[in-house]
C-alpha cells in the first residue's frame, strides 16, 4: 500500500492527543491544549536546530551555521505570534477549566528547560523536578554537562585565530556565562574586520533578544489571563516570569554596544 499524507504524519494518532478533561467539555480547553502541544513541537524543532548549530560550529562550517540560526529565529517569531491566539481567551474562559490542570503547568516543560540549558541558563534544581530515570530527567542531566552554545561559539572563535582567554575555553559549562572584557575586545575587533563572523554575532544577539521577547509576551499573556494568582505548577505565576525578564544569555554581545 502506498504511503499517504496521513500515514506519513501519523495524523490518526496525532489528532487523538487533544483530550479535554473539563465537563462538557468547556469550549476553550481544546484551544489551550492545541496551542501548548504545538509549542512543545516547536521546542523540539528548536532543540534539533540548536544541536545542529553547535555541530556545525564544531566543524567550522560558518555559512550553514548562519542558515540554521536564521531558521531558529524564524521559529521564535512563530512562538511569539502564537501568544496572540492564547490571548483571545478571557480570564473567565480559562477559569472554566483551569482546575482540571491540577498541578500541570508549562513550568514543567522539560523541553523549555533543555532550551535554557543550551543557552547557558542551567540549574540543578530544574533537573531535580523530573522523575529519576525518566526520559526528561536523563535528557536534562545530559544537557546540564554539555557545552553551551556560548562555549561552542568561543571555541569556534579560538580555532579561527581570535584571542579568547584560556580559562574561558576550559570553564565550568554548568555555570552562566559571565561578562569578559577580553572577549568583548575580541568581539569589537571581529565587528571591525570580519563581516561574515560579525553576522554570526548579530544573529546570536537576535536569538537572545527573541528569547527575551517570548518571555515578555508570555508574562503579559499570563498577567491578562490570571493576574497575580499563583501558577498551577507550583510557581508564583506572573511574579516568577517577571524575574526571568531582561536576563541576557550572551552578555558580552550586549556590553560592546557602547564601545563602537
Amino acid at each position: 500500500m502506498a504511503r499517504t499524507y496521513a500515514g506519513y504524519l501519523q495524523l490518526d494518532e496525532l489528532l487523538k492527543l487533544q483530550r479535554p478533561l473539563s465537563d462538557g467539555p468547556e469550549h476553550d480547553e481544546l484551544l489551550f491544549i492545541v496551542v501548548h502541544q504545538v509549542y512543545e513541537l516547536w521546542f523540539k524543532a528548536i532543540l534539533h536546530e540548536l544541536d545542529h548549530l553547535q555541530a556545525l560550529l564544531d566543524r567550522d562550517a560558518l555559512p550553514p551555521a548562519l542558515h540554521t540560526l536564521k531558521r531558529v529565529l524564524t521559529i521564535l517569531k512563530v512562538l511569539v505570534s502564537q501568544l496572540d491566539v492564547l490571548e483571545t481567551m478571557t480570564p473567565l474562559d480559562f477559569l472554566s477549566f483551569r482546575d482540571r490542570l491540577e498541578s500541570g503547568s508549562g513550568f514543567q516543560s522539560h523541553q523549555f528547560r533543555a532550551l535554557e540549558f543550551v543557552l547557558g541558563l542551567k540549574s540543578e534544581g530544574a533537573v531535580s523536578r523530573f522523575e529519576p530515570g525518566s526520559p526528561a530527567r536523563l535528557d536534562l542531566e545530559s544537557r546540564y554537562h554539555r557545552p553551551t552554545l556560548w562555549d561552542t561559539f568561543l571555541h569556534y572563535l579560538a580555532r579561527a585565530g581570535h584571542p579568547v582567554p584560556r580559562d574561558l575555553l576550559t570553564r565550568d559549562s554548568t555555570s552562566p556565562a559571565q561578562p569578559s572584557r577580553a572577549v568583548q575586545e575580541t568581539l569589537i575587533g571581529i565587528y571591525r574586520s570580519s563581516p561574515l563572523l560579525a553576522q554570526l554575532c548579530e544573529r546570536l544577539v537576535d536569538l537572545d533578544e527573541g528569547i527575551q521577547e517570548w518571555r515578555y509576551r508570555h508574562l503579559k499573556m499570563v498577567q491578562r489571563t490570571i493576574g497575580t494568582k499563583p501558577g498551577t505548577g507550583g510557581s508564583s505565576g506572573a511574579e516568577y516570569l517577571q524575574n526571568t525578564l531582561l536576563r541576557p544569555v550572551f552578555p558580552d554581545l550586549w556590553a560592546i554596544r557602547t564601545d563602537f
